[in-house]
């Protein structure tokens, strides 16, 4: 398959296969290995499809020029028209047809189609080749690419036989599993396997949510979009990627779980999008050191480091340095599992959050919005600022204990560190390379307006609030940091 998803997955080897992959619910007891899946694969094969697609993308223009000194390539465009008798220009000489080939399921026996994003993004024509070689055209109902799945729809004249969804959540590792897709083109291809690991988090990227069940069935270029079942014939998951240092299957291949996808497609086949619920916050992973420091029985939750001015958290009373322990009932024991749960929450929806302020537990209600997509994403500083002059006229506050140097934000220090009007605190201009700070990634240019959980604006409510926690036996503190990529929590060693 020549689509990829351009994401960190790509740095660890792992490509992207145009396949989906889908999981069902487990029988209370676990079955053994079964003598042959032929009578499955005989039952579930029509329900999958081949999806090919065709782009149309612009030819590179030539530098080489005609006999009439226009670029060889209209020159050849316009004799080829006047031949064909064409008094208007035609543009086929400018463009090239791109085809490319992925997989499939029918979810609806009216002709609903799922696919993966990837499969049918750039795609101007989508056709959908049936299990008996009927070939449809296919219309795209909507696509999400945070999950990487689109639907499509075709119409047959007929009922089409379908897949059912199962309970991913059910799955166990060590459960035999079976894809059916068109690997290389090749349609109809059966392989089967064991799930090798559930819940996978591949930093599919910004925005993106992962969940992602591994097998080590065969899925390779092409899987992409088909789906992956179980011993009872449900989908689980949906094919989406492999880890691979030849581009072809070594064992290790990723299904979006079932999950995580039917409630995007539901959106989709409704809407027309996906309608994720919001609730305006940006966190961060609790460390060891994070825990340590805010008195965290263990590393935990998602730690708040911003919220979005009058969003549903900063409303809810939630306040930057809590960490979310629960939302809606469920447990957070990893920053990536809220956003998530988050999203699945209905519009509206009134929900109960536990949260960890200052050594104590505390519960906050928050109504969930919907999340407004948007591609911009706002910066609270610039990237890496230029040096500051020698002459600059602004005063420098050593703050020995945790290894920089400060100064109290002015006119001065915003021209020359590129701060933005709405920010506050204390620019730092030093930061000694020894230090815990500067190997915990602190730069010259970075603006900490937190130290401890306690606003600083100056130097000296900076040294007040570094002397509270060494009052407090703290052998690190906590600064809120505001970078060209965002404002972090950053654990730093006093010493």
């Amino acid at each position: 398959m020549n689509h990829t998803r351009r994401s960190f997955v790509h740095a660890l080897g792992i490509a992207a296969l145009s396949l989906v992959l889908t999981f069902g619910a487990t029988p209370a007891m676990t079955k053994g290995a079964p003598d042959s899946f032929a009578d499955l694969a005989e039952k579930l094969g029509p329900t999958v499809v081949n999806i090919s697609t065709t782009s149309f993308v612009a030819r590179a223009k030539s530098t080489e020029t005609g006999p009439d000194g226009k670029p060889l390539d209209e020159w050849f465009r316009d004799n080829f028209d006047k031949r064909n008798g064409d008094s208007a220009p035609s543009d086929r000489a400018d463009r090239r047809r791109q085809t490319s080939l992925g997989s499939g399921f029918i979810i609806d026996k009216t002709g609903y189609i799922v696919t993966n994003n990837h499969v049918v993004a750039d795609a101007d024509e989508i056709s959908v080749i049936l299990d008996d070689d009927t070939v449809l055209p296919a219309k795209l109902i909507g696509r999400d690419e945070r999950v990487d799945i689109a639907l499509l729809k075709v119409e047959a004249g007929r009922d089409l036989p379908f897949a059912v969804w199962g309970n991913s959540s059910t799955a166990r590792v060590g459960e035999w599993v079976m894809a059916i897709g068109n690997p290389f083109g090749l349609s109809g291809s059966v392989s089967a396997g064991i799930i090798s690991a559930r819940a996978r988090d591949l930093n599919s990227g910004p925005g993106h949510y992962d969940d992602f069940i591994q097998t080590d069935a065969a899925i390779n270029r092409g899987n992409s979009g088909g789906p992956l079942f179980n011993m009872d014939g449900s989908v689980i998951g949906v094919n989406t990627a492999i880890y691979s240092t030849t581009g072809g299957s070594v064992g290790i291949g990723f299904a979006a779980s079932a999950n995580l996808v039917r409630p995007v497609i539901e959106d989709l086949r409704q809407y027309g999008r996906t309608r994720r619920g919001w609730i305006g916050v940006q966190i961060q992973n609790v460390t060891e050191e994070i825990a340590a420091t805010l008195g965290l029985d263990r590393p935990r939750g998602a730690l708040v480091s911003q919220l979005a001015e009058n969003g549903p958290a900063a409303k809810s009373g939630l306040e930057s340095s809590d960490i979310v322990l629960t939302f809606d009932g469920k447990a957070i024991n990893k920053r990536d599992e809220l956003p998530r749960i988050v999203a699945e929450t209905g519009i509206d929806k009134i929900v109960d959050m536990t949260i960890w302020r200052k050594g104590q537990q505390k519960n906050l209600k928050v109504t969930v919005a919907e999340l407004k997509e948007t591609k911009e994403e706002k910066k609270v500083a610039t990237a890496t600022p230029p040096a500051p002059q020698a002459k600059a006229d602004f005063k420098k506050v050593a703050l020995k204990e945790i290894g920089v140097t400060v100064a109290e934000i002015s006119d001065t220090t915003r021209k020359t560190y590129s701060i933005p009007e709405a920010v506050q605190g204390l620019v730092v201009v030093e930061v000694d390379q020894l230090s815990d700070a500067a190997l915990k990634g602190l730069r010259v240019g970075d603006v900490i307006d937190e130290i401890h959980q306690i606003h600083v604006g100056s130097g000296a409510e900076a040294g007040d609030a570094i002397k509270r926690a060494k009052t407090a036996a703290r052998k690190t503190v906590l600064l809120r940091v505001m970078t060209s990529t965002g404002i972090h929590y950053v654990p730093v060693k006093v010493g």
